[in-house]
Protein backbone atom coordinates (compact mmCIF):
# COMPACT_ATOMS: atom_id res chain seq x y z
CA UNK A 1 0.00 0.00 0.00
CA UNK A 2 1.74 3.36 -0.93
CA UNK A 3 1.99 5.90 1.15
CA UNK A 4 -0.07 9.53 1.46
CA UNK A 5 0.00 12.53 2.24
CA UNK A 6 -2.65 14.83 4.18
CA UNK A 7 -3.37 18.35 2.16
CA UNK A 8 -5.87 20.80 3.59
CA UNK A 9 -6.50 25.01 2.60
CA UNK A 10 -5.75 27.15 4.86
CA UNK A 11 -9.29 27.86 5.43
CA UNK A 12 -9.36 25.10 7.97
CA UNK A 13 -7.67 27.09 10.79
CA UNK A 14 -5.95 24.98 12.71
CA UNK A 15 -2.72 26.08 14.12
CA UNK A 16 0.77 25.62 12.33
CA UNK A 17 1.75 23.80 15.14
CA UNK A 18 -0.53 20.98 14.13
CA UNK A 19 -0.07 21.47 10.51
CA UNK A 20 3.28 21.31 10.79
CA UNK A 21 3.43 18.73 13.32
CA UNK A 22 1.47 16.15 11.00
CA UNK A 23 3.30 16.88 8.02
CA UNK A 24 -0.23 18.33 6.61
CA UNK A 25 -0.18 20.08 2.96
CA UNK A 26 -1.67 23.10 2.88
CA UNK A 27 -3.05 25.31 -0.39
CA UNK A 28 -3.36 28.71 0.57
CA UNK A 29 -6.45 30.74 -0.03
CA UNK A 30 -5.94 34.55 -0.80
CA UNK A 31 -7.42 37.31 0.81
CA UNK A 32 -7.14 41.20 0.31
CA UNK A 33 -7.37 44.67 2.33
CA UNK A 34 -8.42 47.45 -0.66
CA UNK A 35 -6.15 46.62 -3.45
CA UNK A 36 -3.66 45.14 -1.10
CA UNK A 37 -3.50 40.94 -1.75
CA UNK A 38 -2.27 38.60 1.04
CA UNK A 39 -1.82 34.84 1.69
CA UNK A 40 1.00 33.06 0.88
CA UNK A 41 4.11 34.42 2.28
CA UNK A 42 3.19 38.20 3.05
CA UNK A 43 0.62 37.32 6.10
CA UNK A 44 -1.19 39.82 7.88
CA UNK A 45 -1.28 38.56 11.78
CA UNK A 46 -4.58 38.33 12.99
CA UNK A 47 -4.67 41.50 15.12
CA UNK A 48 -3.83 43.55 12.20
CA UNK A 49 -6.32 42.05 9.82
CA UNK A 50 -9.01 42.50 12.03
CA UNK A 51 -8.05 45.72 12.99
CA UNK A 52 -8.10 47.14 9.42
CA UNK A 53 -11.82 45.70 9.08
CA UNK A 54 -12.74 47.63 11.98
CA UNK A 55 -11.08 50.64 10.60
CA UNK A 56 -13.62 50.46 7.28
CA UNK A 57 -10.92 48.99 5.37
CA UNK A 58 -12.47 46.31 2.75
CA UNK A 59 -11.75 43.09 3.01
CA UNK A 60 -11.97 40.14 0.52
CA UNK A 61 -11.09 36.69 -0.52
CA UNK A 62 -9.95 34.47 -3.75
CA UNK A 63 -9.47 31.04 -3.93
CA UNK A 64 -6.62 28.81 -4.50
CA UNK A 65 -4.07 29.04 -7.11
CA UNK A 66 -4.78 26.31 -9.92
CA UNK A 67 -0.69 26.91 -10.80
CA UNK A 68 0.32 26.58 -7.27
CA UNK A 69 -1.67 23.54 -6.32
CA UNK A 70 -0.04 21.68 -9.43
CA UNK A 71 3.39 22.29 -7.75
CA UNK A 72 2.70 21.31 -4.68
CA UNK A 73 0.65 18.17 -5.69
CA UNK A 74 3.68 17.51 -8.57
CA UNK A 75 6.09 17.80 -5.54
CA UNK A 76 4.50 14.98 -3.92
CA UNK A 77 3.76 13.26 -6.62
CA UNK A 78 7.85 12.66 -7.26
CA UNK A 79 7.75 11.41 -4.25
CA UNK A 80 5.61 8.75 -5.33
CA UNK A 81 3.03 9.23 -2.74
CA UNK A 82 -0.99 9.68 -2.88
CA UNK A 83 -2.55 12.64 -1.45
CA UNK A 84 -6.14 12.78 0.69
CA UNK A 85 -7.53 16.50 0.44
CA UNK A 86 -9.79 17.68 2.49
CA UNK A 87 -11.47 20.29 1.43
CA UNK A 88 -13.46 23.74 2.06
CA UNK A 89 -17.35 23.04 0.77
CA UNK A 90 -17.15 23.15 -2.69
CA UNK A 91 -20.51 25.89 -1.98
CA UNK A 92 -18.69 28.59 -0.86
CA UNK A 93 -15.60 28.39 -2.97
CA UNK A 94 -14.86 27.13 -6.13
CA UNK A 95 -11.15 25.78 -4.27
CA UNK A 96 -12.71 22.67 -3.87
CA UNK A 97 -13.26 22.30 -7.92
CA UNK A 98 -9.38 23.59 -8.22
CA UNK A 99 -8.10 20.81 -6.49
CA UNK A 100 -10.07 18.73 -8.38
CA UNK A 101 -9.00 19.81 -11.27
CA UNK A 102 -5.56 20.19 -10.92
CA UNK A 103 -5.52 15.91 -9.47
CA UNK A 104 -7.11 15.68 -12.88
CA UNK A 105 -4.56 16.99 -14.72
CA UNK A 106 -0.99 15.54 -12.40
CA UNK A 107 -2.76 11.71 -12.98
CA UNK A 108 -2.10 12.15 -16.69
CA UNK A 109 1.37 12.40 -15.92
CA UNK A 110 1.03 10.06 -12.71
CA UNK A 111 -1.49 7.61 -13.72
CA UNK A 112 -0.48 5.66 -10.54
CA UNK A 113 -1.35 7.83 -7.88
CA UNK A 114 -4.84 8.40 -6.13
CA UNK A 115 -5.85 11.70 -5.62
CA UNK A 116 -9.08 11.65 -2.98
CA UNK A 117 -10.57 14.63 -2.51
CA UNK A 118 -13.07 15.00 -0.06
CA UNK A 119 -15.94 18.10 -0.20
CA UNK A 120 -16.62 18.30 3.57
CA UNK A 121 -19.48 20.72 3.24
CA UNK A 122 -17.91 22.64 5.71
CA UNK A 123 -15.20 24.81 7.05
CA UNK A 124 -12.67 26.00 9.33
CA UNK A 125 -12.37 23.81 12.70
CA UNK A 126 -14.68 21.36 10.96
CA UNK A 127 -12.12 20.55 8.08
CA UNK A 128 -9.74 20.54 11.19
CA UNK A 129 -12.10 17.43 12.75
CA UNK A 130 -11.54 15.42 9.85
CA UNK A 131 -8.12 16.00 9.46
CA UNK A 132 -7.66 14.64 12.90
CA UNK A 133 -9.99 11.74 12.37
CA UNK A 134 -7.93 10.97 8.95
CA UNK A 135 -4.68 11.23 10.68
CA UNK A 136 -5.80 8.45 13.45
CA UNK A 137 -7.29 6.01 10.98
CA UNK A 138 -4.21 6.59 8.80
CA UNK A 139 -2.37 5.58 12.32
CA UNK A 140 -4.66 2.47 12.69
CA UNK A 141 -3.32 1.16 9.55
CA UNK A 142 -6.57 2.06 6.87
CA UNK A 143 -6.34 2.71 2.87
CA UNK A 144 -6.76 6.21 1.60
CA UNK A 145 -10.20 5.50 -0.42
CA UNK A 146 -11.48 3.53 2.70
CA UNK A 147 -10.74 7.07 4.65
CA UNK A 148 -11.79 8.74 2.22
CA UNK A 149 -15.45 7.10 2.17
CA UNK A 150 -15.08 6.98 6.37
CA UNK A 151 -15.08 11.00 5.80
CA UNK A 152 -17.76 11.56 3.71
CA UNK A 153 -19.82 9.60 5.87
CA UNK A 154 -18.86 12.10 8.78
CA UNK A 155 -18.93 15.13 6.96
CA UNK A 156 -23.02 14.88 7.53
CA UNK A 157 -22.15 15.02 11.16
CA UNK A 158 -20.30 18.12 11.48
CA UNK A 159 -21.61 21.04 12.76
CA UNK A 160 -20.62 24.66 12.23
CA UNK A 161 -22.35 27.16 14.34
CA UNK A 162 -22.03 30.96 14.30
CA UNK A 163 -22.34 34.25 15.32
CA UNK A 164 -21.62 37.22 13.89
CA UNK A 165 -21.84 41.33 14.79
CA UNK A 166 -23.80 41.63 11.50
CA UNK A 167 -24.58 39.64 8.63
CA UNK A 168 -23.65 42.61 5.99
CA UNK A 169 -20.34 41.35 5.52
CA UNK A 170 -21.41 37.80 4.35
CA UNK A 171 -24.08 39.35 2.14
CA UNK A 172 -21.45 41.90 0.54
CA UNK A 173 -19.16 38.76 -0.32
CA UNK A 174 -21.75 36.98 -1.54
CA UNK A 175 -22.01 34.22 1.25
CA UNK A 176 -25.15 35.13 2.25
CA UNK A 177 -28.69 35.95 0.29
CA UNK A 178 -30.07 39.25 1.14
CA UNK A 179 -33.08 37.85 2.43
CA UNK A 180 -31.54 35.71 5.00
CA UNK A 181 -29.17 39.22 5.88
CA UNK A 182 -32.78 41.07 6.72
CA UNK A 183 -32.56 38.87 9.80
CA UNK A 184 -29.37 40.67 11.53
CA UNK A 185 -30.60 44.62 10.43
CA UNK A 186 -32.21 45.49 13.75
CA UNK A 187 -29.72 47.16 16.42
CA UNK A 188 -28.73 44.91 18.93
CA UNK A 189 -29.43 41.52 16.93
CA UNK A 190 -27.15 39.05 16.93
CA UNK A 191 -27.65 37.00 14.24
CA UNK A 192 -26.74 33.19 14.28
CA UNK A 193 -25.71 31.24 11.10
CA UNK A 194 -24.73 27.19 10.12
CA UNK A 195 -23.50 26.00 7.57
CA UNK A 196 -26.12 23.78 6.11
CA UNK A 197 -26.68 19.76 4.89
CA UNK A 198 -25.96 21.55 1.54
CA UNK A 199 -22.78 23.17 2.60
CA UNK A 200 -23.90 26.58 2.40
CA UNK A 201 -24.31 29.55 4.76
CA UNK A 202 -27.69 29.90 6.42
CA UNK A 203 -29.23 32.36 9.04
CA UNK A 204 -30.86 30.15 11.40
CA UNK A 205 -31.76 32.29 14.16
CA UNK A 206 -31.06 35.88 16.14
CA UNK A 207 -30.91 36.62 20.01
CA UNK A 208 -30.82 39.97 20.90
CA UNK A 209 -27.19 40.31 22.85
CA UNK A 210 -23.75 38.63 22.71
CA UNK A 211 -24.63 36.31 25.74
CA UNK A 212 -28.23 34.90 24.56
CA UNK A 213 -26.45 34.56 21.15
CA UNK A 214 -24.07 32.26 23.13
CA UNK A 215 -26.49 30.27 25.01
CA UNK A 216 -28.34 29.57 21.85
CA UNK A 217 -25.45 28.03 20.33
CA UNK A 218 -25.26 25.42 22.99
CA UNK A 219 -29.07 25.09 22.47
CA UNK A 220 -28.74 24.33 19.53
CA UNK A 221 -25.73 22.26 20.11
CA UNK A 222 -27.83 20.05 22.75
CA UNK A 223 -30.68 19.83 19.93
CA UNK A 224 -27.99 18.32 17.51
CA UNK A 225 -25.84 16.04 19.32
CA UNK A 226 -28.02 13.41 20.57
CA UNK A 227 -25.97 10.19 20.50
CA UNK A 228 -22.74 11.55 19.08
CA UNK A 229 -22.36 13.25 22.76
CA UNK A 230 -19.37 10.70 23.34
CA UNK A 231 -18.38 10.80 19.96
CA UNK A 232 -16.43 14.11 20.06
CA UNK A 233 -13.09 14.46 17.97
CA UNK A 234 -12.88 17.67 19.75
CA UNK A 235 -15.14 20.81 20.59
CA UNK A 236 -14.18 23.41 18.24
CA UNK A 237 -14.35 27.03 19.01
CA UNK A 238 -13.26 30.07 16.76
CA UNK A 239 -13.54 33.81 17.30
CA UNK A 240 -12.77 36.87 15.00
CA UNK A 241 -10.20 38.57 17.29
CA UNK A 242 -12.46 38.26 21.01
CA UNK A 243 -10.45 35.36 22.52
CA UNK A 244 -11.94 36.43 25.94
CA UNK A 245 -15.40 35.44 24.43
CA UNK A 246 -14.13 32.62 23.17
CA UNK A 247 -13.02 32.03 26.32
CA UNK A 248 -16.48 32.17 27.53
CA UNK A 249 -18.04 30.19 25.67
CA UNK A 250 -15.47 27.70 26.53
CA UNK A 251 -16.55 27.71 30.08
CA UNK A 252 -20.05 27.87 29.52
CA UNK A 253 -19.88 24.61 27.34
CA UNK A 254 -17.65 23.10 30.03
CA UNK A 255 -20.22 23.87 33.07
CA UNK A 256 -23.17 22.70 31.03
CA UNK A 257 -21.84 19.49 29.14
CA UNK A 258 -18.59 18.31 31.09
CA UNK A 259 -16.37 18.63 27.88
CA UNK A 260 -12.71 19.14 28.42
CA UNK A 261 -11.06 18.62 25.14
CA UNK A 262 -11.11 21.71 23.05
CA UNK A 263 -9.68 23.56 20.26
CA UNK A 264 -10.01 27.39 20.04
CA UNK A 265 -8.05 29.22 16.89
CA UNK A 266 -8.75 32.76 15.40
CA UNK A 267 -11.00 32.72 12.35
CA UNK A 268 -8.37 33.24 9.77
CA UNK A 269 -8.82 36.15 6.89
CA UNK A 270 -10.06 34.28 4.23
CA UNK A 271 -13.08 33.34 6.10
CA UNK A 272 -12.98 36.14 8.46
CA UNK A 273 -13.35 38.60 5.93
CA UNK A 274 -16.47 37.71 5.28
CA UNK A 275 -17.71 37.44 9.17
CA UNK A 276 -15.72 39.80 10.08
CA UNK A 277 -14.49 40.74 13.63
CA UNK A 278 -16.06 39.75 17.33
CA UNK A 279 -17.34 36.24 15.15
CA UNK A 280 -17.66 33.66 17.62
CA UNK A 281 -18.38 30.13 16.04
CA UNK A 282 -18.49 26.29 17.49
CA UNK A 283 -17.77 23.41 15.89
CA UNK A 284 -19.03 19.90 17.28
CA UNK A 285 -20.67 16.71 16.23
CA UNK A 286 -24.47 15.85 16.08
CA UNK A 287 -26.44 13.38 14.77
CA UNK A 288 -27.85 16.49 12.29
CA UNK A 289 -26.49 19.02 11.13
Amino acid sequence: MRDFIISTETNSDMSQEFLKGNNILVIPHYYTIEEDMYGDGNELTIREFYDEMRAGKKAGTAASNPAVILDKFTEVAKQGKDILHISFSSQLSCGCQNIINAGNEIKEEYPDMTIEVVDTLSGTLGEGMMMQMALEMKSAGKGISEIAEELREASKHINVLLTVDDLDTLYRGGRLSKTSAVVGGMIGIKPIIAINEEGRLAATGKARGRKKALNMLLDTMEQNMGSYKDKQIFIGIIHGDCEEDANVLKTMIEDKFGFDNFVIEPIGPSIGAHTGPGAIGLIFLGETR
